[in-house]
């Protein structure tokens, strides 16, 4: 129990050290980069050697003390606070992704991760990845899980369409969607579940408290299952569809983020192994599929 309790503390100070060294190069190398005239100072000349800021300068823009910042920087056992390393990450120009890796090599946990405007609209290379997904549905959701855009068979397969963008609210009330989920019942509390986790990463978030109360007043089952306060990560599962022109289509569904529109999310159908899906839905992409599509009546 000693022996393993001693190779666990070395395993964490030998962590630890390398974590500040990490911090150490960070800030000198982001230091380096920034030159005194980009900070608004004079740059001192020929006489000036050091590369970008000086220690000292970084301190007194920042607002901290010059022994603090020099210690930050040789990686010390010091207290940090968030409010502090944000003055120093504006004045060394870092950008979001470079603000929440000093968090790290600080020993914070690292900020939310800033949101784009959920009005920029899709890029086209996502719009090109979802199209090129065909035969197999797929769609694109922000973190409301509104549906931004979706693929031919998308619609076809869950009658995915302008008046049904709120996927979560397409679940519980649109007849068509659930008459075609088989299970829907089974599936319907994991669902809820992982709203939950989907809201959770925005605390305060208006936007998912606006669609829970409004859902919840139209729909009593998702207010149970919200009540219950259940917790699911998101993930890879199975579903069933029964179609009503090819009857059953079975599919394995891979949600993927976007690193460059972290409120974007990639929902990919992938046709099953073992079933002849891929050779319906390529029926149903086809000239003859498209012309027998039935679209049921909105009642």
């Amino acid at each position: 129990m000693g022996e393993q309790g001693e190779s666990v503390d070395v395993r964490t100070s030998t962590a630890d050290a390398r974590r500040r060294a990490d911090l150490r190069e960070f800030l000198m190398s982001r230091r380096a980069r920034v030159s005194p005239a980009d900070a608004g100072l004079p740059d001192g000349g020929a006489r000036r050697r050091t590369p970008g800021l000086r220690r000292e300068e970084v301190a007194v823009l920042a607002g901290v003390g010059v022994s603090w910042y020099q210690w930050l920087e040789q990686g010390r056992d010091i207290t940090v606070s968030g409010q502090v390393l944000d003055s120093v990450s504006r004045v060394l120009r870092l950008d979001d992704p470079e603000r929440r890796h000093l968090y790290v090599l600080a020993g914070l946990n690292p900020p939310l991760e800033a949101v784009p405007d959920t009005a920029t609209p899709v890029g086209e290379s996502i719009r090109r990845l979802i199209d090129s997904w065909m035969p197999m549905p797929a769609n694109v959701i922000d973190r409301y899980w509104n549906s931004i855009a979706v693929n031919d068979a998308a619609t076809a397969v869950f009658d995915f369409n302008d008046s049904w963008r709120n996927c979560l609210t397409s679940y519980f009330t649109n007849p068509i969607y659930r008459a075609r989920h088989v299970g829907w019942e089974h599936d319907a509390a994991d669902i809820a579940a992982e709203y939950r986790a989907a809201a959770a990463e925005f605390p305060g978030d208006e936007g998912f408290v606006q669609i829970v109360e409004e859902l919840s007043e139209i729909s009593e089952e998702f207010g149970t299952l919200w009540a219950r306060g259940d917790v699911r990560r998101p993930g890879t599962r199975t579903k069933l569809v029964d179609h009503p022109q090819v009857g059953d289509l079975h599919f394995e569904s891979t949600q993927l983020r976007v690193p460059e529109r972290p409120d974007l999310t990639v929902v990919l159908h992938n046709a099953l192994p073992g079933t002849d899906t891929m050779a319906k839905l390529e029926w149903l992409a086809s000239p003859e599929g498209r012309r027998s599509t039935i679209r049921p009546l909105a009642g």
